[in-house]
């Protein structure tokens, strides 16, 4: 690698399936992971962390089949500093052409109070775990969690510890959200003139948004030396979410006048990335999120759509296409054919086999029957809807039918396919919803706790599909189930049903404290 290389080019780590998929309720199945990993690897991110092997079996196996399918990104996996932990980490790793391991420990004096260590007995433990992690891997990555709140004296140590012991990348972490961009920069220069070998190694910088400054904080870090980012598709990650790879990699893109830097991503296949990570997430984009929101190319002042008709740069920084719109809808309808579907599909990043094709267009006719258009939103909740199979699915609604309106009381009878044997139960609520949710949970008993109901519309007029997000809680166990149907009412049963068999995979694949042990110990960004 030449010096100029070295000095323009920008590393994208993405940790979208380990601290993306922490955020609660949005766990992932094993082939979703499998899915996201796979289009990450092709649309160019350099390093995939694709789990926390020790926190559970259904982690280490996602990992280690991750590690075995990636054909061009360093496929990494995270481990506390403990000899267990590394060793657990590098078996799922291993069988990677390019394989990483990171290892943290909390040295913030917040963080070095929970395992009770002094700064001498910490710095011993930085020495012997990043050289056993060395030992067994070439390429180790170490952090110091909640680095923004450590002791420069002690940040600097450490990190010259780790960088002796055979750390090639040293991430430096704002854990909790709590820096600035100009201190962001600082403690990369910092690093990089105090600490002896800090010239022959990677920074990374890894931001959350607590404060709404991850994406500014992390390319700050960026101008200061640091060459490797860490973010998640979207945005995603615990509490308010880490630096979002959409927008730092866009940001480079469109300011490269006073950001000389670049990566290998490309762009285009940014929005289908979104779509889906939304869709196996559960976590809706916001309208105005950057880049990807709904509205992020959408013009209503009359001044913009005057200036957007003259010319689109009166308005738009960038083009649709450059992360991977086709820049204009076209809403396809009832007398619209397969190739015609497939064609649309094809442009928003869908690639479907015949056969799936033909499931997809079975439940395309029988939406386009119930609406005169059907546009790229209702298309992007069909395929969600469609891919919901691969759960394996123990629950099934077969039958909803509702009493509503101004006389009482409202009730729903209901039919539920439970483990292949068909169930039918009838329930008062208060309201269709109310009583629907009523007539599931005596079908299946469960101690879940209702934490989110959420409707919204995926497009406009009266014949729009309602996107409902159902959000469950049992055990510390978060999930979240959604659904689509231009009955909300349907809709409801679907998005509750779904919630419900993704908490029963989470049952079978953790073990009875996974969840709270990786709350504790993961939170390294």
């Amino acid at each position: 690698m030449t010096n100029e290389t070295k000095q323009d080019r920008v590393l994208i780590f993405d940790t979208t399936l380990r601290d993306g998929e922490q955020s609660p309720g949005a766990t992932m199945s094993h082939n979703e992971k499998l899915e996201i990993a796979t289009l990450l690897d092709e649309m160019g991110v350099d390093i995939i962390e694709a789990g926390f092997p020790i926190a559970s079996e259904g982690d280490f196996q996602a990992v280690s089949e991750i590690a075995k399918l990636s054909k061009n990104a360093v496929i990494c996996g995270l481990a506390r500093a403990n000899y267990k932990d590394i060793d657990r980490c590098w078996e799922a790793v291993k069988g990677a052409a390019r394989p990483r391991i990171h290892t943290f420990i909390g040295t913030s004096p917040q963080h070095r109070a929970i395992p009770n260590l002094t700064m001498d007995a910490m710095a011993d433990r930085i020495h012997e775990t990043v050289s056993h992690a060395r030992n067994l891997c070439d390429n180790v990555q170490w952090s110091p969690m909640d680095a923004i709140r450590t002791e420069h004296d002690y940040l600097c140590r450490t990190v010259e510890i780790a960088i002796k012991a055979g750390a090639t990348t040293i991430n430096i972490p704002d854990t909790v959200g709590y820096t600035t961009p100009r201190e962001s920069a600082d403690i990369i220069k910092m690093l990089l003139e105090r600490v002896p070998g800090a010239d022959e190694i990677v920074f990374a910088t890894h931001c959350h948004n607590d404060l709404g400054m991850a994406t500014a904080n992390a390319l700050a870090a960026v101008d200061a030396g640091a060459r490797q980012i860490e973010c998640t598709i979207n945005g995603l990650g615990e509490r308010a979410g880490n630096t979002a790879l959409e927008e730092v990699v866009m940001a480079m893109k469109v300011r490269g006048d006073i950001m000389p830097y670049h990566t290998e991503i490309d762009t285009t296949k940014i929005m289908n990335l979104s779509r889906r990570v939304s869709q196996v997430s559960g976590f809706a984009v916001q309208y105005n999120k950057a880049i990807v929101g709904k509205n992020a190319f959408a013009h209503e002042s009359g001044i913009h759509q005057d200036g957007m008709l003259k010319s689109a740069d009166t308005f738009e920084i960038m083009r649709p296409q450059d992360i991977g719109l086709s820049g204009t809808s076209l809403p396809l309808g009832k007398h619209s054919g397969r190739a015609a579907l497939r064609a649309k599909l094809g442009e928003m990043g869908y690639e479907l086999g015949d056969n799936q094709l033909k499931d997809v267009f079975v439940r395309f006719k029988e939406l386009a029957d119930r609406k005169k258009e059907v546009y790229d939103e209702d298309l992007t909740a069909l395929m969600r809807d469609s891919g919901a199979g691969e759960q394996n699915e123990r629950i099934k609604v077969k039958f909803l039918r509702v009493i509503c309106g101004t006389e009482a009381p409202q009730s729903a009878d209901l039919i539920l396919e439970v483990d292949g044997v068909e169930r039918q139960e009838t329930c008062q609520g208060d309201g269709p919803v109310d009583a629907t949710f009523k007539a599931i949970k005596e079908i299946f008993p469960t101690s879940a706790r209702l934490q989110l109901y959420q409707v919204h519309a995926v497009t406009e007029g009266t014949d729009a599909q309602a996107t409902v997000s159902v959000r469950l809680e049992e055990d510390g166990k978060i999930v979240t189930g959604q659904s689509a149907d231009t009955d909300t009412v349907v809709a409801s049963a679907k998005a509750y049903v779904n919630a419900l068999n993704r908490l029963l995979v989470r049952r079978e694949k953790t073990g009875p404290d996974a969840d709270v042990k990786m709350v504790k110990y993961t939170d390294v960004g």
